[in-house]
């Protein structure tokens, strides 16, 4: 598939990394791809630059709303209260687990792993984070290596905003199916 001709969504809340997912969405809207922000609720989400506010942008669509069936990848960013809050969302956590079954690109970024630890799919992956919560992938089963974007199977993880062009340019080599530069893994089976 062409990067011109997917949709991606990103799901976030308050509290997200505000490069964490203007810079993916802007890469990405710039290569053609239609790009969808999902949140708990339509009203306004406040970014983080480190702990200072950030910019502020109004979700398309709820998660309740939001299908794994309508797109081709998910972004996840971090911030450390994003994900944070997500996790304990039920909603959320089944939304990527159910990209993760579909074997579509999940990619997340900083501690947005967190959220990949909470649905369980990161079992016998290889992955990077930011780097309080490499313990929390360790854990949770993850092989935790030290390097920009890292890709394993149909998962894409990060460490900070200085890495979002090499993510990005790993989950745009998922989607259009070409090889991963930091391919380490092939994809295994969720747990039950």
């Amino acid at each position: 598939m062409k990067i011109s001709d997917a949709r991606v969504l990103i799901v976030a809340t308050d509290g997200f990394e505000e490069w964490e997912l203007f810079g993916p969405r802007q890469i990405l809207q710039e290569r053609g791809a239609e790009v969808v922000l999902a949140s708990l609720k339509r009203d306004p989400i406040q970014a983080t630059v480190h702990d200072d506010p950030g910019k502020t942008i109004r979700p398309d669509l709820t998660i309740d709303e939001a299908s794994a069936d309508d797109f081709d990848a998910l972004i996840l960013p971090g911030g450390v209260r994003n994900p944070d809050q997500l996790r304990l969302h039920g909603n959320v956590i089944a939304l990527i687990r159910r990209f993760a079954e579909h074997r579509k690109p999940v990619g997340a970024i900083c501690h947005g792993p967190w959220l990949l630890v909470e649905a369980d799919v990161v079992r016998d992956r290889t992955v990077t984070s930011w780097p309080s919560i490499r313990t929390d992938l360790r854990n949770a089963g993850a092989k935790v290596v030290d390097e920009a974007a890292v890709t394993d199977g149909n998962i894409v993880t990060s460490r900070n905003p200085d890495d979002v062009e090499a993510f990005t340019s790993a989950i745009v080599a998922l989607i259009e199916n070409e090889p991963a530069l930091a391919r380490t893994g092939e994809p295994s089976e969720l747990p039950a």
